[in-house]
Order: structure tokens, then C-alpha cells, then sequence
């Protein structure tokens, strides 16, 4: 280092500072003389500044005090501090020329400094000092920069939150980073400097990572674009680099970025695409000043839509759930994040139609956002009956008391796994679609929305792996082949409530998920992203298929095809016509419930949803006997 690891004593700092303005004043009486002076013209002009020198000593220390000059870090000099210097410089020549002034017209008939000298002593006294604090500045950050360092670094993203994320690693000195450069996708940028930094492209990282062995990426880009992002993310992966990423302004602490807030990327930013385009003014002018209840609201698609719901100003939103801290917390949470929303917390269980005919009858809903299910397969596949009762019978009560009540719209959320479905809970999920859609003659606008797996949602895949990685692994994985689509929860609820809204009643809605991830490539990546290597830090296990589970999912059946609608992540499915005996058929399911025969009641579940084949389950033996 160069620089002393302490700060420098104020009292060396002040002594500096005078020392630089004197030299000024030198240099300006230089100047003034065009640097050729005889003996006498030097005497003549010493005597008259022998009288001021004091005088403008004393003046340049108080200014310079009062404007507290001296307090900043040398080396982390600012804009602001320059702004003080001149100020303070500023000052001092104006009292200058003012005693200047009161000493011509009643002491000696002389300018305290002439007026030349007065000028150029300002210049010269400012850029001085200025100069002294940045030229310490540049030697401490070169000094920082030929240190030993752990970390060879890459910024990407050579905006304003770059630079701001460039210059709080360097202040940081208890990280042992070495900033090397940027990277940004405007090519316009590439091959210029940056505070002394090259910027690169982002088609030249893998040549940049490579030739300057970096070993970690940074996202500093506030709002990157996702598929782009995704690309360094995974090159950075592939050539084992690091990645970690600023967090959102939102957060950053009293305003400020520190280093210590610098977090490791995760998997939702990787699987992440470009942001939802919704039609808010059509959204905002169903759902304003009405009365919207969320079924399943505590749940992570039910508080996600109650969360979106919010945004456009219902009259009241009534928040239904049995469960209840969840509803606890996420009452917590509106009171702050929405403290003029008027909202209702009602715990109550769909299955029951007593509870649900009293919600009804007493708020008048004319929007119902239905989230409430039994969505996890092997416990829905060992408990068929309260798949029943909860999946279909707690829908049918939905829809039959919504029908009665005159709600405008009812929008169930429903899942790809009651596509061709192979488990109990796919066809619980299929069989509730059809009651909905059953109801075609119904003033109420009926309306189904299918999407596949949900990034962070309770129970989903992600958090089941960061959990085995806190705990040292292994990640399970059921079968290699395994794929899934990925969706977050903010992109479900949007395109959810963009559904509802273009929705005229009977359509099933489809989203567009992407491509399909095969969830063993997720797991490697999460311990990549962990900082881990696979096999050697965390061991993958195969574990084989769950009972009902498929090696891939599916959204639309074969008898089923697709019609576009005014949003391009957004399908219509055109529906096969089902035979008028299902609603009876539906009934008679929900009465096998008091038996607790599961056998019967899959068999006729089967029988509603004839596609429904069971695959690695016991009730496979169902299929065989057809």
C-alpha cells in the first residue's frame, strides 16, 4: 500500500491546504510579472503583501474551518467535496477584494491584492487543492488495485448502478476484490473506460473471463434483461465463474449500496424470462371498486393474486383460507404494503357450504379468484378421498353458490397436471374443470386458467433443494428424465388476471411456460450458483418416480386444440364437448366420500375423466382391469 491504512490528521490536512494557497498566491504574483521581475519591483510588491500575507493566512484558515474542508477522506474524495472546496475558495476571494476595496479608500491607498493576482490566485488555489485531494485519490485506488487479490471481478452493467458498485467494493476494506473491467450489452460502450476500467462487451465475456482468469461476475444491472441475463449467468456456470448480483435500489440501506449486500444470484433470476405485458386499463376497469374475494388467499398463488388485486383499487377484497397464521402474516403485510386497501380476513374451509353460503350471502362478491386446492401428488395420491372432497366438492360449492349469487366472474386456477392426468390429484383438478365448465347456461362467466410449476411456491422443487443444500446435500432428484415448466408467481397471478379479464365464460385458458426444464440440469445449476461443484461438495441421488408422477406435463390433451387471443403468452383451449352425464356423475362421486372406499372412488374418478391412466401407483391395477 502507499497510503497509511488510517486517516491522516485533520491538523496535516489544514497545513496542506494553506500551503497549497500560498503557493498560489506565488504563482499568481508569477504570472502577473510574466515571470521576469528586477530586484526593485520584487521589493515593492513584498511590502505591500508582507502587510496582507497575515492577514490573508488568518482569513483562508477560518473560511477553509468554517467550511470544514479538511473533514473528508482524502481518498475517497466526492463531487461534494469539491463543491465545498470552491465554495470556501469563493468566499475567501470575495473578502479579499472586499478588504481590497476598504484598504485602497481609508488605510494606504493600496489593494489588499491586485486585482490580476486576486483572479488567478483563485484559479490556481482551487485546482490546487482540488487536484492534491484526487491525485491522492487515483494513487490509493491504484494502490488498492496491485494488491494480492482473492477475487478477479467482472461488473455487468456499466450504468450508474455499476459505477456505484464499482466504487463501494473499492471503498470496502475488509473484501479482497479486483474489479477488472465491465460488461455491458450496448456495443456503443465497448473498448471505452469507465473510472480507469475497461468495458467490455457481452459477446466477449467468455474470451475477457478466460484471459484474465476471472473468477466472479456481479450483476449490478438494476433491471437486466432476463433472456440475456440468463446467457452470462449460464456461460459464467460453465466456466466456473461465480455470479452474485446487486440488490433492487429498494433495499439498499438508508439509500446506500453496501458491500456486505452483494448476494449470490439464485435460480429464479436464472429461470426467469421477459416481463409480462398486461393490459392494465382493461384490468383496472373489471376489478376497480369491486368486490373480489381470493379463495386459498393465504396460499402462494392466492397472496400473490391478492397482492396484484390490490394494485387496482377493489372496493373490498375478501381474503379466504382455514389456515391460519399464514392469513395472519399476509394481513400483516397489506396493513403495510396497502394501507388504504379495505380488506376482510375470513377463515373458513371451502368444503364446508354452510361457511361459504354465509361469505357469500354477506360480502356479495362479484369477482371470485379460486386458489383453494390440494396440490401436492403423493399425499393427494394416498388420500384420494380428501382430494375429493376438497379438489372437486369444495369447488363444486364455489361455483354452484357463485351461479346463485350473481357473481360476474369466476375465475379457478387449475394445473397441467389435469392434462392427460396419471395421478389422483391431476383428476380431482380435471374433474373440478369440468363442473366449472359445466355451467355454460349460467349468467356467471365460468373460466379455467392451466399453468405448470410455480418458481418458490410452498412444497415446489426449489425450496426442497436449498433446504438439502443448507443441509449439505444430497439434492434428490426422482428420475433424470424428469422435466417441468417454470413459472414465477408474479408471472402466474398477471397472466391469471389477464385471463379473467378477456375471458367471456367456458374458456380454458393456457399459458405460455417456455421450455421445459429437466430438473436434475436445475438441481446441478442451484449448487453451481451455491458456489459448489457437483459430486465433489453436494451428491445428486435418483430416487426413482413418485407414486402418480410423471416424467414430463403436459397443458392441453390430445382431444384438445388451441386458439390465440389478443396476448401472446396467453392460449385459449378448444374444449371437447363432455357427455351430460358427468355433473351426475360428479354428484355420485362426491357421495362415495362417506365410505372412505379409495378404491371406488379413483375408479370413479376414472370413469369421469376417462383419460385419467395412473402411472407408479397403486391404482394402476384400476387401468388394467378396463
Amino acid at each position: 500500500m502507499l497510503l497509511p491504512k488510517s486517516n491522516t490528521p485533520r491538523w496535516i490536512i489544514i497545513i496542506a491546504d494553506i500551503t497549497l494557497s500560498i503557493l498560489a498566491l506565488f504563482v499568481s504574483y508569477l504570472i502577473r510579472f510574466d515571470l521576469e521581475a528586477n530586484q526593485d519591483l520584487i521589493e515593492e510588491e513584498w511590502n505591500i503583501l508582507s502587510k496582507s500575507l497575515a492577514f490573508y493566512i488568518g482569513i483562508k484558515l477560518i473560511v477553509f474551518y468554517i467550511f470544514r474542508i479538511h473533514k473528508g477522506l482524502i481518498r475517497h474524495t466526492s463531487t461534494e467535496d469539491f463543491a465545498r472546496i470552491l465554495k470556501a475558495t469563493v468566499v475567501c476571494s470575495f473578502i479579499f477584494a472586499v478588504l481590497g476595496i476598504f484598504r485602497l479608500n481609508y488605510l494606504d491607498g493600496f489593494y489588499f491584492f491586485p486585482t490580476s493576482v486576486l483572479i488567478v490566485e483563485f484559479f490556481f488555489s482551487t485546482a490546487f487543492i482540488v487536484g492534491s485531494r484526487f491525485a491522492i485519490k487515483l494513487i490509493y485506488l491504484e494502490s488498492i488495485k496491485s494488491r494480492t487479490s482473492d477475487e478477479v471481478v467482472l461488473i455487468y452493467g456499466a450504468g450508474i448502478s455499476g459505477l456505484i458498485t464499482k466504487r463501494t467494493i473499492e471503498k470496502a476494506t475488509d473484501t479482497a476484490y479486483r474489479i477488472i473491467g465491465f460488461i455491458d450489452d450496448n456495443k456503443r460502450l465497448s473498448g471505452n473506460r469507465l473510472e480507469g476500467v475497461t468495458i467490455y462487451h457481452t459477446s466477449d465475456l467468455e474470451k475477457v473471463i478466460q484471459n484474465n482468469r476471472v473468477t466472479q461476475l456481479i450483476v449490478a444491472i438494476q433491471n437486466p434483461d432476463k433472456g440475456q441475463r440468463k446467457d452470462v449467468v449460464e456461460l459464467c456456470l460453465a466456466n466456473n465463474v461465480t455470479v452474485q448480483k446487486v440488490p433492487s435500489s429498494k433495499s439498499w440501506i438508508n439509500g446506500e449500496f453496501s458491500a456486505k449486500q452483494i448476494s449470490k444470484i439464485n435460480i429464479n433470476d436464472l429461470l426467469g424470462r421477459k416481463p409480462i405485458v398486461l393490459d392494465e386499463n382493461k384490468i383496472s376497469s373489471e376489478l376497480n371498486e369491486q368486490i373480489i374475494l381470493v379463495t386459498g388467499a393465504a396460499g402462494s398463488i392466492g397472496s400473490g393474486m391478492v397482492r396484484q388485486i390490490a394494485k387496482y383499487g377493489p372496493s373490498q377484497l375478501i381474503l379466504l383460507d382455514q389456515a391460519e397464521s399464514p392469513l395472519y402474516d399476509l394481513q400483516n403485510e397489506l396493513s403495510i404494503e396497502f394501507p388504504g386497501l379495505n380488506f376482510e380476513v375470513v377463515i373458513g374451509d371451502i368444503r364446508s357450504r354452510e361457511r361459504m353460503f354465509n361469505v357469500f350471502s354477506h360480502f356479495k362478491p362479484k369477482f371470485v379468484f379460486h386458489a383453494a386446492a390440494y396440490k401436492h401428488v403423493p399425499l393427494m395420491e394416498v388420500n384420494p378421498s380428501e382430494a375429493v372432497l376438497t379438489n372437486v366438492l369444495g369447488t363444486k360449492n364455489l361455483v354452484d353458490l357463485a351461479s346463485e349469487n350473481g357473481v360476474l366472474k369466476f375465475v379457478m386456477i387449475s394445473t397441467d397436471k389435469a392434462v392427460n392426468p396419471t395421478n389422483v390429484m391431476g383428476a380431482s383438478k380435471r374433474i373440478a374443470e369440468i363442473y366449472a365448465q359445466s355451467f355454460t347456461s349460467s349468467k356467471t362467466k365460468f373460466i379455467t386458467t392451466r399453468f405448470g410449476n410455480v418458481l418458490g411456491s410452498n412444497g415446489s422443487v426449489i425450496p426442497l433443494f436449498q433446504r438439502q443444500l443448507d443441509q449439505g446435500g444430497p439434492l434428490t432428484v426422482t428420475d433424470e428424465r424428469i422435466t417441468r415448466f417454470f413459472m414465477t408467481i408474479p408471472e402466474a397471478c398477471q397472466l391469471v388476471l389477464e385471463a379473467g379479464t378477456m375471458g367471456d365464460g367456458g374458456e380454458i385458458f393456457v399459458f405460455d411456460m417456455g421450455e421445459s426444464v429437466r430438473i436434475i440440469d436445475l438441481a446441478e445449476k442451484m449448487i453451481q450458483l451455491s458456489g459448489m461443484e457437483v459430486g465433489k461438495d453436494i451428491e445428486i441421488k435418483i430416487t426413482g418416480l413418485r407414486p402418480g408422477e410423471k416424467l414430463y406435463e403436459e397443458l392441453l390433451a390430445k382431444d384438445e386444440n388451441t386458439l390465440v387471443t389478443h396476448h401472446p403468452q396467453i392460449l385459449r383451449a378448444k374444449m371437447r364437448d363432455e357427455v351430460n352425464s358427468q355433473v351426475a356423475n360428479i354428484n355420485e362421486l362426491i357421495d362415495l366420500f362417506e365410505n372412505q372406499d379409495n378404491i371406488e372412488i379413483v375408479r370413479k374418478m376414472k370413469v369421469i375423466v376417462p383419460e385419467f391412466i395412473s402411472n407408479n401407483s397403486a391404482f394402476e391395477q384400476l387401468d388394467d382391469s378396463k
